[in-house]
């Protein structure tokens, strides 16, 4: 009799133990799958403040949400090939942070997915959203307006370098709002009496090549680089040759000068991408982008890195220093 009674608590055993695996199985075919839409490389972008807007809301990969991440390597055919197999995958939302290039390429590749962008264009201009407080449709998201910001920028630099008069502006030709970068970057220019050489570069080669030419013509007293997620994957190189060839140069953010850049002036994109993470949140939670109004980053943060300037024989004069939120004295 006690034989049989283990037998059967035995097998009741076993059956406990297989339909384990079958529940958590069916828990990670019920997560919810979201994607990350990336124009750049992986160096780009650091997700951290976007897990964080997750955990915020409920929501850590792997316990109960999946997230497929898709790397573009700057090239808009691949960005669009990715859009669409995102769409085809049918995850639940579709996330871009710090390009507006990959959230208009989203866009167009569904109008019935919800969309969340990070980034630094007006995007209203940029045919993202109809309004900001309405946006409609199925996109929304958080905007710095980093592109407003090369005026604040220019005359930053100009304020360290008092004697300079021309400046160069290397810019991403292929970004959306390139044509009205530049009219704002030469606008500056002339706000402080100076002129500016318009530089870009889409290549690694090519930036190379951009602090040849500076090196060779010795017109370019400081350098401005635009807000693009090219140029955040190519920041090492930048900072670098921007030391080898002596040019002062200033940033978009603090991810610039913390890597040895001279000095950055633009939003905290961590800050931002939070929100974004929040955002993904709520509408996995049933709330509808339409309905999620787009906000506005408006806190930006100078930082300044007095090691590269010493290396530079640079002075950072008091007025600048003071308005810091972070100065590096060593890495």
């Amino acid at each position: 009799m006690k034989i049989c009674l283990r037998r059967r608590e035995f097998i009741a055993g076993l059956g406990g133990a297989a339909t384990w695996p079958l529940a958590a199985w069916a828990q990670r075919l019920e997560m919810p799958v979201i994607g990350l839409l990336q124009s750049g490389g992986p160096s780009s972008w650091d997700f951290t403040g976007f897990r964080q807007g997750l955990k915020d809301t409920g929501y850590v990969e792997g316990p109960n949400l999946a997230i497929e991440v898709r790397w573009a390597d700057d090239d808009p055919d691949r960005l669009r090939e990715l859009a669409a197999d995102l769409v085809h995958r049918r995850v639940r939302v579709i996330v871009t942070l710090g390009s507006t290039l990959a959230a208009r390429t989203a866009k167009a590749a569904t109008d019935t997915l919800p969309i969340v962008f990070g980034a630094g264009t007006d995007p209203v201009q940029q045919g993202l959203v109809a309004s900001l407080n309405r946006p409609g449709g199925n996109v929304t998201g958080m905007t710095s307006l980093i592109a407003e910001l090369v005026g604040k920028q220019l005359g930053m630099l100009h304020e360290l370098l008092p004697q300079a008069s021309h400046f160069g502006f290397l810019s991403y030709p292929k970004a959306p709002g390139y044509e009205l970068a530049v009219k704002d970057a030469q606008a500056a220019a002339s706000a402080i009496g100076g002129t500016i050489d318009i530089l870009t570069a889409s290549t690694s080669g090519e930036i190379d090549a951009v602090f040849v030419r500076i090196a060779n013509e010795k017109r370019v007293q400081g350098l401005l680089v635009a807000p693009d997620a090219f140029f955040m994957g190519a920041r090492v190189q930048l900072v670098i040759l921007a030391a080898r060839f002596a040019v002062p140069a200033m940033y978009s953010l603090r991810e610039y000068a913390e890597a040895g850049g001279l000095l950055s002036y633009g939003p905290d994109i961590a800050v931002r991408d939070r929100e974004v993470g929040r955002y993904v949140g709520r509408i996995l939670k049933g709330e509808k982008p339409a309905n999620l109004p787009v906000q506005q980053q408006i806190k930006f943060e100078l930082v300044v890195n007095l090691q590269t300037a010493k290396a530079m024989g640079l002075t950072i004069p008091n007025s600048l220093q003071s308005l810091a939120d972070k100065v590096i004295e060593s890495r």
